[in-house]
């Protein structure tokens, strides 16, 4: 069974300031670090908005045993979120 993107799931990447540009960028795997230097966001930011996300279900990290470099990803709940998000918003920024 399909798993539709609430407006909550919209809403929690919309009201986030950083959300959705990290999640763009997750469509090859990255750490954090690569993340941190693409967006020039301070590496805490970067770090808690994983964090947040991740919660979610919308990026999942790919070594979550390691304690340094690990990898994360967008999932297809994240795909589907940004999908929804550009039909929603057109080219929100």
């Amino acid at each position: 069974m399909k798993k539709m993107i609430s407006w909550d799931d919209i809403s929690f990447v919309v009201r986030g300031k950083h959300r959705k540009t990290i999640l763009k960028l997750l469509d090859n795997p990255k750490t954090p670090t690569q993340i941190k230097t693409e967006t020039k966001l301070h590496f805490n930011t970067v770090s808690r908005t994983l964090v947040e996300l991740e919660k979610k279900g919308v990026v999942k990290c790919l070594t979550p045993h390691q304690k340094l470099a690990r990898f994360y990803q967008i999932t297809d709940k994240g795909k589907k979120l940004l999908n929804n998000l550009t039909k929603v918003q057109g080219n929100f920024s």
